[in-house]
């Protein structure tokens, strides 16, 4: 088991990455920035790659990031060792026209992205982060200063029916206030373009979302825990990076990958539908097994996908809705995750590599399944087990209020999940 001192210094380090990521573009960018600082170089997936042995590289698609560190073995012959994490996290998504006024206010026109628990948003202070297109092709990342945006709660004087149950119409009630309608007053588009350093008319398209501006804050009795915004599955990515950086490099490839769209089903040329995974991985075969026809199948039989995902933690006051005999506790470890109906890619083989890693690694291991009368989520982990038929396990650290705007993990998890992963990638 790690020491609390350890954990808490990761457990800092990971704020600062989730501090850093209000939008998967900013966490494809911390990421980027700790490989750079780490010695891996970027490749372009336009360019011609001449990849050597120990050679460490990431690629960057849109809001999704591989690093990968090159085995000595080929492909073929050693496989590889794979972490995958998602870098989108439920939040507003800001439309194309975006600019809305009523009742004496200039608002900002969103919609839900992902499922997440709504209400968690309200009487918050928010920003816009992404990316944004600008004339002529560039892109540039932006984060608006302050908390230029809030979601005001109806007061219960005004809808005393509140006090039996809060419902929100996301059309209607979500729509986060910008500033009084004046007429004179810069909007959203305005202060975007102004923050980038262009004028606004050279802002010609965006992707962005709304971020909670409150950093991510020490909890607890024994400040031990980490409240914060989009753990899940910034966490993850967190602890696969950490992982990979940490892994003595070896005969098998290791790889790890975060993609974005998780979400909303990751359909998307960067998400876990696409094929940026498989795209790599080919690229990665064609270099080290040059003129092997069967090289890429082999390789693929050869290699072990850890799904690395957020887990719910048992409830503290609704502990009946877990199932009784598989309730994850908060700084107890790495959970396993498994589904009888393939919502997650655990099985027994699985499993049961991912346990005999950890074991070695002096790491504990916890489990988890949905109640029999509950839907189950659901993860990357099957969506790239059928793109590429890779055996895959799905794990994820313990976490309380999943798809909240401020969610609960323990900072004794993050080595546990490091040193889980780490020997994954070692193994």
């Amino acid at each position: 088991m790690p020491e609390t001192t350890d954990a808490l210094a990761l457990g800092n380090d990971l704020r600062a990455f989730v501090d850093a990521s209000p939008s998967p573009f900013h966490a494809v960018a911390e990421l980027a920035r700790r490989l750079r600082a780490a010695g891996f170089t970027e490749l372009a997936e336009a360019d011609r790659w001449e990849l050597a042995a120990g050679g460490e590289h990431f690629v960057v698609r849109h809001g999704s990031l591989i690093a990968f560190r090159v085995g000595t073995a080929p492909l073929a012959e050693a496989g590889l060792r794979l972490v995958g994490a998602h870098t989108d996290s439920p939040t507003f998504k800001v439309r194309p026209h975006s600019d809305v006024r009523q009742a004496g206010y200039r608002l900002v026109g969103v919609e839900p992205y992902g499922g997440g628990l709504w209400h968690t948003w309200l009487d918050r202070e928010l920003t816009v982060a992404g990316r944004v297109a600008l004339r002529g092709g560039a892109t540039a990342l932006v984060r608006l200063p302050g908390a230029p945006l809030r979601l005001p709660s109806l007061a219960i004087h005004l809808d005393r029916s509140v006090r039996d149950g809060l419902t929100l119409d996301p059309q209607r009630e979500l729509v986060p206030v910008w500033s009084r309608d004046l007429g004179t007053e810069p909007g959203l588009r305005d202060a975007v373009a102004t923050a980038v350093g262009v004028a606004t008319e050279d802002v010609v398209g965006h992707d962005l979302v709304l971020a909670d501006t409150q950093p991510a804050g020490v909890a607890g009795a024994d400040g031990t825990w980490v409240a914060a915004p989009r753990l899940d599955d910034l966490a993850c990515c967190h602890s696969g990076l950490t992982a990979l950086l940490a892994a003595p490099s070896g005969a098998r490839t290791q790889l790890l990958v975060c993609n974005d769209h998780e979400e909303v089903g990751s359909g998307s040329m960067s998400g876990a539908r696409g094929s940026f995974l498989e795209d790599v991985v080919g690229r990665l075969v064609a270099v080290t097994d040059a003129g092997d026809a069967q090289a890429l199948p082999r390789a693929i039989a050869r290699s072990r996908l850890v799904s690395a995902d957020m887990a719910h933690a048992v409830h503290p006051t609704r502990s009946d809705r877990h199932e009784p005999d598989h309730r994850p506790q908060l700084g107890g470890g790495p959970v396993l995750k498994v589904n009888a109906n393939q919502a997650y890619a655990t099985d027994a083989a699985s499993s049961g590599w991912f346990a005999e890693r950890a074991a070695d690694a002096g790491v504990p291991v916890q489990w988890f399944v949905t109640r029999a009368d509950l839907p189950s989520g659901s993860t990357i982990g099957p969506l790239t087990a059928t793109r590429l038929g890779i055996p895959t396990v799905d794990i994820g650290a313990p976490m309380l209020a999943m798809h909240s705007c401020r969610e609960l993990a323990s900072a004794l998890d993050v080595p546990l999940m490091v040193g889980a992963l780490t020997a994954c990638f070692a193994d």
